[in-house]
């Protein structure tokens, strides 16, 4: 029995690897992907943010001598080196988008008012929100200066998490695209078994001394194998070149992992059960899986969804897969969450109704094409 497990196995890896879709879909797309984001959301670091803005004090009072002092102290604000002398030329800078914005300080004509200038077109953008808010705080701070009243209370920002360092982007992406990888693989993965069954392959080895139960585990144990290999190849990535750190809990990864595999599978299993071509079987796995890469919460969090997107979302089984591989890489949470067992729920749900349905499409048409 183990000598044809181990035949088995070689004849399954050898297959799957002649397969494109399961390289282009299982290393280099995860691969490619996880590079491009990582390059995107993490290049830079927030201590080097900086916008650049232009000052204008046509006539100063004491009031623009204070606000223009906190100005110079905001280290996020970039003053550009030549002040503009008005208003008009201030204007011009900001529509040729050499500044972020300009700010106007009070003269002796209009000696309590602030006046930030701003490009319409980009006045959403984080640059025009960042200097909004900054010049609100130095407004108030310059009232309580000006009247000479003390403030009362402070705000404190303390951040916390479930893991031992500070998390980043780099964790999160990181993460997501190890969680798609799996998905994709599972998905894409049983194409094969289509062509098998319209060339008469499938039936054609029921007729061998070979137990199909071998067979179909040969399968899963090199799809564990490979699912592996793309966890250790992300993780590599993400950690040595990009930075990103990891808070491995063994026990719910192994479990998160086995059952992410086997549901994912079971999936394409389904797919492969219900299409009579390897073309049918791709464009319905596409569908669900362009679905799941941008609506799982793979490169940003579901809570930042228009809320009428949101439901979607969590009836996805990425979207689950991808907060269980999170919890035990990097949030370090342990098995005993609720959250956690609720996720695993969900995905075996998944699976089990795809393993079900796709078992009695496989027996229907067996029966039917005897």
């Amino acid at each position: 029995m183990m000598k044809q497990l181990k035949m088995m196995f070689l004849a399954q890896w050898r297959l799957s690897f002649r397969e494109l879709q399961a390289w282009f879909w299982g290393i280099f797309f995860p691969v490619i992907l996880m590079v491009i984001f990582m390059v995107i959301f993490s290049g830079g670091s927030e201590d080097d943010f900086q916008v650049k803005v232009a000052v204008v004090s046509e006539q100063p009072t004491e009031a623009a001598v204070i606000i223009l002092e906190q100005i110079k102290h905001i280290p996020v604000l970039e003053l550009t080196e030549d002040s503009p002398a008005s208003r008009e030329e201030a204007e011009a800078l900001v529509i040729d988008g050499e500044v972020a914005a300009a700010i106007l300080l009070p003269d002796a004509e209009d000696g309590d008012e602030l006046t930030l200038i701003v490009n319409k077109e980009k006045e959403t953008n984080a640059a025009a929100m960042t200097v909004r808010g900054i010049l609100s705080q130095v407004v108030q701070q310059t009232n309580l200066i000006v009247s000479g009243a003390a403030p009362a209370y402070g705000l404190k920002i303390e951040s916390v998490s479930a893991g031992s360092d500070d998390l980043k982007a780099q964790d999160f992406i990181m993460t997501g695209m190890i969680a798609l990888a799996i998905a994709q693989s599972g998905l894409f993965g049983m194409v094969d078994m289509v062509e098998m069954r319209r060339r008469g392959l499938l039936k054609r080895l029921r007729m061998t001394p070979a137990k199909m139960g071998l067979f179909g585990f040969s399968d899963m144990i090199m799809r564990l194998v490979f699912a592996v290999i793309q966890i250790v190849l992300l993780s590599l990535i993400g950690v040595y070149i990009f930075g990103a750190s990891l808070h491995i809990d063994l026990i719910s990864l192994l479990v998160i992992f086995l059952v992410g595999v086997l549901s994912f599978n079971a999936m394409g299993y389904f797919f492969s059960s219900i299409s009579k071509t390897s073309e049918a079987y791709m464009a319905m796995a596409n569908i669900l899986n362009f679905l799941m890469m941008f609506l799982s919460g793979i490169f940003f969090a579901v809570e930042t969804m228009p809320s009428w997107l949101q439901p979607l979302s969590n009836i996805l089984p990425l979207t689950y897969f991808v907060n269980g591989i999170r919890d035990s890489m990097v949030y370090n949470t342990g098995i005993l969450t609720g959250s956690f067992w609720f996720s695993i729920g969900v995905i075996t749900l998944w699976g089990a109704a795809a393993f079900i349905l796709g078992s009695l499409f496989y027996r229907s048409r067996s029966i039917t094409t005897r």
